[in-house]
């Protein structure tokens, strides 16, 4: 039912459906999704260690200006704001494996301009606004694509372990990155750290590249069937349960979710940090996302809208503490647990969306996901710039942790009123590989109640894990 996907007995057919249990790491089982994880490592290291060098470049050109770092921030995401449901809607009509090759070759060259403007003593704030604004349009496709092309690699049983997986080497590079770069701008500048990262685009390109277009399981498109923004918008609607969460990851991506302003923030206008100083704080905010992308590989199924409300409380409350850290040390360990609940709040947020949206309409869906998660930046950039301004970067911590926690109450509020009607009141808990089949076959509205029989003969046919449960109903109560 899925096309391009091979079911074949040999081994490769028995890799492509991710065979076997293979642990924490059991979607790298799938030889498309290993290319494509070696390449985002790779790739995702040296971005993060081109956002360090950015921030430092700014700072450096501003003196430590934190509102030149709130705009460069702001125009970097704005794109993200205005471009990605369209974004969206080229990854629901085109090929996923194109776009994302063309996207990043792309922004290696916008990331080599850069580079060779730094190396040549010639860049100003001005140079670095327009290219930030210019990787903002290429990432506003980049996101959407990306988040729905997973689920093309791995199938749906295999999604969330392979969604916490990338958010694992997301995290490792989040480490690596800002780890290397510090050092590496303390001794030659911030030159060197930007075309490193111009090349690093390379590794995605390549194992792209490399993967067996056959083996990729791509959801069934009519040809003669118009792709809008706008049906993505109203399906939407039409779920309140991804009405709630996604209502819930605007409130936090908008006050709570703006590190990469107030962690440059605090490193050097709070603990006059150096460079090397600087990475390390970012380092620690990155260990304990990592630490929580570990612990979400063990996810099978969808997540309960409790877990989603209950993540983002917690975020707010660490955040919160993270904002009275009285040392350079305890900042490196609060960030860390900080880390921890970010990423388990946008990892239950990320698979409660996706895993409750029809295939059909993902790409979509996940473009409103990015937009409202990302696109909302500009915006925080402001707000915290603004604080910064009129009192210091902890109060942006403070601010952001407080509202975040009251916005996980409302959202618990409006699931409870909620809770009584609506089609995702009565989901079905069913593994999410049988939803995926029952979307694609036109199956949208799930029974309470599964026949035996037939999930007998959907697990025949090689779709359901052996320890997938016989039943349906997906609660989403609080």
């Amino acid at each position: 039912m899925r096309g391009g996907g091979r079911r074949g007995g040999g081994a490769r057919g028995h890799e492509a459906q991710g065979g076997g249990d293979g642990g924490v790491f059991r979607s790298l089982r799938v030889y498309n999704f290993r290319l494509f994880a070696i390449g985002q490592v790779l790739s995702v290291t040296g971005t993060w260690a081109m956002f360090t060098a950015q921030d430092w470049l700014v700072l450096s050109l501003t003196h430590d200006a934190g509102s030149a770092l709130a705009l460069v921030t702001a125009l970097q995401f704005t794109p993200m704001l205005v471009l990605t449901l369209y974004g969206g809607r080229l990854a629901d009509r085109y090929d996923k494996r194109v776009l994302l090759a063309g996207a990043n070759v792309v922004s290696g060259v916008l990331a080599a301009g850069l580079a060779v403007l730094v190396l040549t003593g010639a860049v100003r704030l001005w140079q670095v606004c327009l290219f930030a604004a210019a990787i903002g349009v290429v990432n506003a496709v980049e996101a959407p694509t990306r988040m729905a092309f997973i689920s093309e690699l791995v199938g749906p049983a295999l999604l969330p372990n392979a969604s916490a997986l990338s958010a694992g080497y997301f995290n490792v590079a989040r480490i690596i990155g800002p780890a290397a770069a510090g050092p590496l701008i303390a001794v030659a500048g911030t030159g060197p750290v930007m075309a490193i990262n111009a090349g690093s685009y390379l590794a995605t390109v390549v194992g792209l590249r490399l993967m067996r277009p056959g083996e990729i399981r791509r959801s069934a498109r009519d040809p003669a069937r118009v792709v809008r923004v706008v049906d993505g918008l109203r399906y939407v609607r039409g779920e309140r349960d991804l009405v709630v969460v996604l209502g819930l990851v605007a409130a936090v991506g908008l006050v709570g979710m703006n590190f990469q302003l107030t962690v440059p923030l605090m490193a050097r206008t709070v603990f006059h940090a150096g460079a090397a100083k600087f990475g390390l704080l970012t380092t620690g905010l990155a260990v304990g996302a990592l630490v929580s992308a570990l612990v979400t590989t063990t996810r099978r199924t969808r997540p309960s809208a409790r877990l989603v409300v209950g993540a983002a409380f917690g975020f707010g409350v660490l955040e919160a503490a993270a904002g009275f850290a009285p040392s350079y040390v305890a900042a490196i360990g609060l960030f860390a647990v900080t880390g921890f609940a970010s990423l388990y709040f946008m990892q239950a947020a990320n698979h409660r969306v996706q895993l409750g949206s029809d295939p059909a309409y993902r790409g979509r869906v996940m473009a409103l996901y990015t937009l409202i998660m990302q696109g909302t930046t500009p915006l925080g950039a402001a707000l915290v710039g603004w604080l910064a301004a009129v009192a210091d970067a902890r109060a942006a911590l403070y601010a952001g942790g407080v509202i975040s926690a009251i916005a996980a109450i409302v959202a618990w509020t409006a699931d409870r009123v909620w809770a009584g009607g609506g089609p995702r009141a009565r989901e079905a808990s069913v593994p999410v590989d049988v939803q995926e089949e029952a979307a694609l076959a036109g199956r949208v509205a799930v029974a309470v109640t599964v026949d035996v029989r037939e999930t007998a003969d959907v697990r025949a046919a090689g779709d359901v894990p052996a320890a997938a449960p016989e039943r349906a109903g997906r609660d989403v109560r609080l």
